[in-house]
């Protein structure tokens, strides 16, 4: 550092937003440039869950990149930790990108040159482990650094004879390697948790329980999606989480396609939303609507305490268009066209009431006149119900094997029929629910086996989906010209 004397400034990398907390847990999988951090093994960000809160904590673990068709985890670090409108925070990641596997057959070897004791390679699929200059020793004759803000390494001389032309030489990682596959992983017998097959990792290592799935990039292919909704339905054997998806952009470049596909692909599950298009903003950034998504339900459930209560639909997202694809002449619809897509179960965005926002209230499982079960319609209905099992799993997770008195299960029964009040209190259900423990729900063969089931029934409370005012012309105006 140079001698200082007097007061200074200079600007920092933006970090943007602050983020605001939730009680929503988004878990993402998908492809993150780890090869872009130091000692990334030592951290445990290959097919793992993670947490992270902050752009720095997402650098720090996992890399960054604004190419986010290489890397598609970064579309989700950008829509959560430099967002525009707000920052929100924590999410789940599972990155799948293993450099040792996923890496060129062939080093790389460049000369760099340095000037005024630094030099810089521009990189994002550099390994940065395996960086080396020939002849040079890292920590004595120079160091390395990664700025994200420009997608380049930097280099600098510490050595005691100046450093100017020097060769390079270091390993890319190959994202092409990266298949279908990889997103879906699994569990081994032996115990190896590769891809999706994380999720269920999050609670027993994290402490966490997730409530939302996604995997931009990744979840318009059939088998990722049908994955998604088998690790998002019994996480452990007792968490449920919704699983956000998209229609993909190719041959579906209008409307009619897009529904077309979503049939012919039965993306139709109620504990599913399915999206379409995609969404670019002004600055040409390309945002998959299920990211976004994910983004709102978080910060929509964080007004709320993180009761999933309100649907994400006709809420502010950064302004943008509704985009097609690179080659595509669709210059998009308004809203009125959208609810072609709201009532066959997708999900849009759309320019509304003086912003840009996400629209479309419905599971993916919605055909307008043709849901048989109500808790299909919204998706906040269904988010509630897998919120209140969620909630009754873990609050009374350490009272299993504890005496079942009568006293122990009238304390169960009160304290659910407590909450469900609570929820009415705030609007989150309508009505009178009922938490009971029922003698025809509890033969004494399952209670021999210390098997008990209490019955819920509530009703989340609906969105305001419609208005109509409907105005009648009347002549009846015209006696008061005459009247006193």
């Amino acid at each position: 550092m140079p001698y200082l004397h007097g007061t200074y400034g200079e600007f920092n990398k933006s970090i943007g937003l602050v983020p605001v907390a939730t009680d929503t847990i988004p878990v993402y999988v998908g492809v993150a440039p780890v090869n872009l951090v130091k000692n990334y093994a030592e951290i445990g960000n290959v097919n793992a869950p993670l947490r992270v809160t902050s752009m720095t904590g997402v650098q720090s673990n996992f890399g960054y990149s604004a190419d986010w068709s290489k890397f598609s985890l970064c579309e989700a670090f950008a829509a959560h930790f430099q967002n525009s409108i707000e920052n929100v925070s924590p999410i789940v990641v599972i990155n799948v990108l293993d450099p040792v596997t996923h890496k060129k057959t062939e080093a790389t070897t460049k000369e760099v040159t340095f000037v005024n004791g630094r030099a810089e390679i521009a990189s994002d699929t550099i390994i940065l482990d395996t960086l080396a200059l020939a002849d040079k020793v890292e920590g004595t004759d120079y160091t390395v650094d990664y700025d994200y803000t420009r997608g380049v390494v930097i280099l600098t001389d510490i050595s005691v004879t100046p450093l100017t032309n020097v060769n390079a030489t270091f390993s890319e990682v190959d994202v092409s390697k990266i298949t279908e596959t990889n997103i879906i992983g699994g569990v081994t017998a032996e115990g190896v948790y590769t891809g999706l097959g994380c999720v269920g990792l999050v609670y027993p290592e994290l402490g966490l329980i997730p409530n939302i799935i996604a995997a931009p990039g990744y979840s318009d292919k059939v088998s990722v999606y049908k994955a998604m909704l088998q690790a998002g339905t019994k996480i452990n054997g007792h968490w449920d989480a919704v699983v956000n998806a998209d229609i993909p952009l190719t041959s579906n470049d209008t409307i009619a396609k897009a529904v077309k596909w979503k049939s012919d692909n039965d993306y139709s599950s109620e504990r599913a939303k399915v999206f379409y298009p995609q969404w670019q903003l002004k600055d040409g950034t390309v945002y998959h609507l299920s990211t976004l998504a994910t983004w709102l339900m978080c910060r929509v459930d964080g007004t709320h305490n993180g009761i999933p209560m309100e649907t994400p639909s006709n809420k502010q997202i950064p302004a943008g268009r509704q985009y097609f694809g690179a080659t595509s002449t669709n210059k998009g619809y308004d809203q009125q066209t959208a609810n072609e897509l709201n009532e066959n179960g997708i999900t849009t965005a759309v320019y509304w009431g003086g912003m840009n926002v996400l629209w479309g209230p419905h599971t993916a499982a919605y055909q307008y006149g043709q849901v048989s079960d109500g808790r299909a319609i919204f998706d906040n209905s269904i988010r509630m119900m897998m919120y209140v099992t969620n909630d009754f799993q873990r609050e009374h997770a350490l009272t299993i094997d504890s005496p079942m008195t009568k006293a122990l299960a009238d304390t169960i029964t009160n304290r659910e029929q407590e909450k469900l009040d609570a929820l009415v209190a705030i609007g989150a259900l309508i009505g009178e629910p009922v938490c009971e423990f029922k003698e025809s729900e509890n033969s004494t063969t399952q209670l021999m086996e210390g098997d008990f089931v209490w019955n819920n029934r509530l009703t989340p409370t609906p969105p305001f989906k419609s208005g109509t005012m409907k105005v009648a012309y009347t002549d009846e105006g015209f006696s008061s010209y005459f009247g006193e």
